[in-house]
């Protein structure tokens, strides 16, 4: 299975490894009945959607994941730790959703306007 490196290219750190869900199925199933989470999820939406399209639920989710809202350029535009059974619309809207271990956003120091990247650093 192949994953992508989330860089926070205006901090100059990383944010850890994701797999990349741009398929309606895969975006639906999310990390929802896992019992931990080894690697982080980034759901990409077909275009930009508003802010409620863009919303998320933890319905049969384990575990809070931290969960940021990024736009078509990858600047981050809404952050936020969401516990189980919680949903949540992102203040602005995104077309990427990247759903992580709580705590990377604070490890990281993640701020909204930081610029993003999903890099390949396997190949």
């Amino acid at each position: 299975m192949n994953f992508v490196l989330i860089v926070n290219k205006s901090k100059g750190n990383k944010l850890g490894y994701a797999k990349i869900a741009d398929t309606f199925f895969s975006r639906f199933k999310g990390l929802m009945l896992k019992k931990e989470i080894e690697r982080g999820l980034i759901l990409k939406l077909p275009k930009e959607r508003g802010r409620r399209s863009a919303g998320i639920h933890m319905f049969f989710m384990k575990f809070p994941l931290d969960i940021i809202f990024a736009n078509s350029k990858k600047e981050v535009v809404d952050l936020v730790t969401v516990d189980p059974w919680e949903t949540y619309n992102p203040k602005q809207p995104a077309q990427y959703i990247i759903e992580l271990k709580k705590g990377i956003i604070n490890k990281t120091n993640t701020e909204l306007g930081d610029e993003l990247d999903f890099v390949c650093d396997y190949a």
